[in-house]
């Protein structure tokens, strides 16, 4: 699996989640990108084209960069804090980028974050014709 994988800082969480990242695949990251939104757009476009089958995305509280990939159609970012909210944006919203915050979130959490997000291989069959509707919008 390939995963875009981008942070607008570092720290010991961001090490963690690209530790984490790269165990469970190919980690790509887009050309550099000096400003946040930038950054989130390139690792949205890298998932969009299929050069990644799925991306995450870290800034200090994970809304930017959500905010910006999801600018990118085709594209849905999900911000999610704890396991269970990431495990259920693939599962129910078939999210494509995880953002999180890298001020915010312990890389234990984080780590478990990006875990449960790539642990889901398919959305739940009951909410497909409510992704296909996201498509529409």
């Amino acid at each position: 699996m390939k995963i875009a994988f981008s942070a607008d800082d570092t720290n010991e969480c961001v090490s963690a989640v690209r530790r984490a990242v790269g165990e469970r695949g190919e980690i790509v990251e887009p050309r550099h990108a000096q400003h946040w939104p930038e950054m989130s757009f390139a690792v949205a476009q890298a998932v969009a084209a299929g050069e990644a089958d799925l991306g995450v995305l870290m800034c200090w509280t994970g809304t930017g960069t959500a905010i910006a990939a999801n600018k990118v159609e085709g594209v849905r970012a999900a911000t999610a804090h704890e396991p269970w909210i990431a495990e259920r944006a693939r599962r129910w919203n078939d999210a494509n980028v995880l953002a999180l915050s890298l001020k915010r979130l312990a890389p234990d959490v984080a780590v478990e974050c990006v875990e449960a997000f790539l642990d889901v291989r398919a959305p739940d069959p009951d909410e497909v014709v409510n992704i296909a509707k996201l498509d529409g919008m």
